[in-house]
């Protein structure tokens, strides 16, 4: 388990003169305090493989004054590691994910990860946009899931550092090419990551095409606030600002119903340990194997607003999560089961050790006429933006 402490360093300077006056010794001491300053704003740049024996993966440390820091690399513009303080000022990483380009590559399942073209399901792997009918890869049973069998997440970005003031970022690009994945037009995408000095993580989305598509990005970090991977997420104390979800068949493909939390073990209005009611005889529970549903966040009009709080009683950790986004999935790592190994190579990721809270739009949208819409026309810009910020509780 990787910890960081961060002292103030206040070493004494004793300067001692002595004076001989009438026999007796004058001593006067001199004392000075010297106090450490913190650290400026930073970004460091380092190797982290290569992909396919020939495409170099570099990882960027992203360090802020406070000694937050957010590691990202280029394959799949994956978060790696984000240290978060506790409320005794230890910092510790709380995100899983792997310590090698190797086990990424292998088999991860979208640790930390951009997502695209497309985040979530599509029903079947295919949809209809202007009267031509689009088959997409299926990885999912019967359907697509989070752009295919080599979605954004399994590409590597072109990045450039971004430094303003106290904020340091990384702005990554990407050209998905027409048909990649079976997905129309030429898409232009940029996601931007920025460490603010009050440990906010900025993720900015942007994309343009040349012609129609369908576009929902997100950002797939598996939180563990504890600090401690070998801890369940049971004890997590969360809220999610919604009074609908939507309900799905038996392929986690939504219903089209929005259905209310009120009175169901949906309901994170106020906030409450993940283990509540995780294991209630509800029908869609037991679809999703525990939580893996798409809350429908309340008072979103694309304006940035409240989505989701996370918060680990025992070391204080508070995350916040704002966004633009209509919606947010919230997945509590059901599908984990022990077979990947934690960075530090002595523990494996076990049942429901990670939990994800994924803004964006409606899973299956193309496909249902009464959601929101997630096409993208030539002309037009996709921006939405998501906030991640974290605090202490006592």
């Amino acid at each position: 388990m990787n910890v960081i402490k961060r002292l103030l360093v206040v070493p004494v300077v004793l300067g001692m003169a002595f004076t001989a006056v009438n026999c007796k010794n004058d001593t006067k001491k001199d004392e000075t305090a010297v106090v450490e300053e913190m650290p400026e704003a930073s970004i460091t740049k380092s190797d982290f493989g290569m992909f396919q024996d020939s495409i170099p993966v570099a990882k960027y440390a992203l360090v802020n004054a406070n000694g937050m820091q957010v590691d990202i690399i280029t394959y799949g513009g994956i978060i790696t590691s984000l240290k978060a303080p506790s409320k005794d000022s230890t910092f510790q990483d709380v995100v899983l994910g792997f310590d090698s380009l190797d086990k990424y590559v292998e088999g991860s399942p979208y640790f930390g990860a951009i997502i695209g073209r497309y985040g979530n399901r599509i029903a079947k792997g295919t949809f209809e946009l202007e009267g031509q009918t689009y088959q997409l890869p299926v990885n999912d049973g019967e359907n697509s899931l989070h752009g295919g069998t080599a979605g954004f997440d399994k590409v590597v970005w072109n990045a450039e550092e971004v430094k303003d003031g106290d904020n340091v970022g990384l702005k990554l690009t990407y050209l998905s090419p027409d048909g990649d994945m079976g997905y129309p037009g030429n898409l232009e995408t940029t996601v931007t990551y920025t460490l603010q000095a009050d440990n906010t993580l900025m993720v900015k989305y942007e994309a343009t095409t040349d012609k129609p598509t369908v576009v929902n990005l997100t950002q797939h970090s598996y939180f563990n606030l504890s600090g401690d991977f070998d801890k369940t997420i049971l004890d997590t104390e969360v809220m999610i600002n919604a009074d609908q979800y939507l309900p799905v068949d038996a392929g986690l493909i939504p219903t089209g119903e929005l259905r209310p939390v009120a009175g169901t073990p949906f309901d994170f209005n106020t906030p409450k340990k993940i283990g509540t009611e995780i294991n209630a005889e509800d029908d869609q529970l037991k679809k999703g194997l525990g939580y893996d549903h798409c809350w429908i966040l309340n008072g979103n009009g694309g304006e940035m607003t409240l989505a989701a709080t996370a918060l680990d009683p025992e070391s204080g950790r508070f995350m916040e999560i704002m966004t633009t986004e209509p919606a947010i999935q919230f997945y509590t790592g059901n599908f984990l089961d022990g077979t990947l190994t934690q960075k530090d190579g002595e523990g494996t990721y076990a049942y429901r050790s990670g939990f994800c809270l994924e803004t964006q739009h409606y899973p299956d949208s193309p496909n249902q006429a009464d959601f929101p819409s997630t096409v993208l026309k030539p002309g037009e810009k996709y921006e939405t933006t998501t906030s991640f910020k974290f605090s202490v509780r006592e």
